[in-house]
C-alpha cells in the first residue's frame, strides 16, 4: 500500500466511521432522514450531505454552486456557511438519492486512499480557500466523521462504536485544544494546574498546566495542589467539547473540585468544534 504509514490511523478511523455511517443510514425510510441530531439546525440528512460533501472536496469535486436562505438561524459565521453549501443544496434530495451518492463517495475515496502516495506535508485544499497538510485533512476527516457518526447514533438510538480508531483520534484532537481553553479561553491564573479525568471507553488522565507567562500545556503526570479538577465520562466529554449539550444539561455528570469560578469558565468555553 502506498499509504504514508503515520497517515495509516486517520485512513483505518476514516473507513471505520464512514462504513458504520452507511450501515446506519442504509435502512431508513424517508421520514427518519429528517429526524434533528444533537448538532446545531441538521437533521439526519443534512450530517449525511455534510458527510458526502467534504469527502467529495477532498476528492477535488468543484464545490456546488448555490445561494443559501437567509433565515438559517444556526449560520452564524463564515465557516459555517462554507459547511452549510454542501448541506443545504441536498436538503430537498430522496433517501435513495443520499445513499446512492453516499456509496459512490465511499467507493471513489476508498480507491483515492489506496492510490494515495502524496507525503503528510504535502499542502490540499482547505476550507474557505485555505490550504493545510493531508495530514491535517486527513486527521480533520476522521474526527469529523467519528463525531457525526456519534451524533447519528444518539438520534437513532443506536450507540456503539465509542472506543473505535475514530475515538482515539477524536481524543488526541480535543486534547491538543484544552490548553488554549484553560489558559486563554477561560483566563486560568498564571503558575496553575488544572486535571481532567475521563473515565469509560475511552480513559485518560491529563493536566493542563500554565506558566508564569500564562501559556497553557498538557500533560499526562498528575498535578499535587490543583486549582480544579473537572471528572467526568468520555461521552460527556466529546459532546460538551463539541458544542451538542450544555454544561448545565449534564451537571448530573460531572464532577468538579476546587476553584467553583475558574471551573465554571472552563465549562463556558469547553467548545471547540467551530
Amino acid at each position: 500500500m502506498s499509504l504514508h504509514p503515520s497517515l495509516q490511523s486517520y485512513a483505518d478511523a476514516w473507513t471505520h466511521s464512514i462504513d458504520a455511517i452507511s450501515d446506519l443510514v442504509s435502512p431508513l425510510v424517508e421520514g427518519e432522514w429528517n429526524r434533528r441530531t444533537p448538532c446545531p439546525g441538521w437533521s439526519v440528512r443534512d450530517i449525511v450531505s455534510h458527510v458526502i460533501g467534504l469527502d467529495c472536496e477532498a476528492l477535488g469535486d468543484p464545490r456546488p454552486i448555490h445561494t443559501l436562505p437567509r433565515d438559517l438561524y444556526h449560520v452564524t459565521n463564515e465557516h459555517q456557511r462554507y459547511m452549510e453549501m454542501q448541506v443545504d443544496v441536498r436538503r430537498h434530495h430522496t433517501a435513495p438519492e443520499m445513499t446512492s451518492e453516499l456509496e459512490y463517495t465511499i467507493i471513489r475515496r476508498n480507491r483515492q486512499l489506496r492510490n494515495e502516495s502524496r507525503r503528510p506535508d504535502a499542502l490540499v485544499r482547505g476550507p474557505l480557500g485555505t490550504e493545510v497538510t493531508l495530514e491535517e485533512s486527513m486527521r480533520n476527516r476522521a474526527f469529523d466523521l467519528w463525531v457525526h457518526e456519534q451524533d447519528l447514533r444518539i438520534t437513532l438510538g443506536r450507540p456503539g462504536n465509542l472506543d473505535s480508531p475514530g475515538a482515539y483520534v477524536t481524543r488526541d484532537v480535543l486534547l491538543s485544544r484544552l490548553p488554549k481553553v484553560v489558559a486563554k479561553d477561560a483566563g486560568a491564573p498564571a503558575n496553575s494546574a488544572v486535571v481532567f479525568d475521563v473515565h469509560g471507553p475511552v480513559e485518560f488522565l491529563r493536566t493542563v498546566r500554565v506558566d508564569a507567562d500564562g501559556v497553557g500545556s498538557i500533560d499526562g503526570s498528575p498535578s499535587l495542589g490543583p486549582a480544579a479538577t473537572l471528572a467526568l465520562d468520555w461521552e460527556t466529554y466529546v459532546r460538551l467539547a463539541c458544542g451538542r449539550v450544555t454544561p448545565e444539561s449534564v451537571a448530573d455528570r460531572l464532577k468538579t473540585e476546587g476553584d467553583p469560578d475558574l471551573t465554571a469558565a472552563i465549562l463556558h468555553n469547553f467548545t471547540v468544534t467551530p
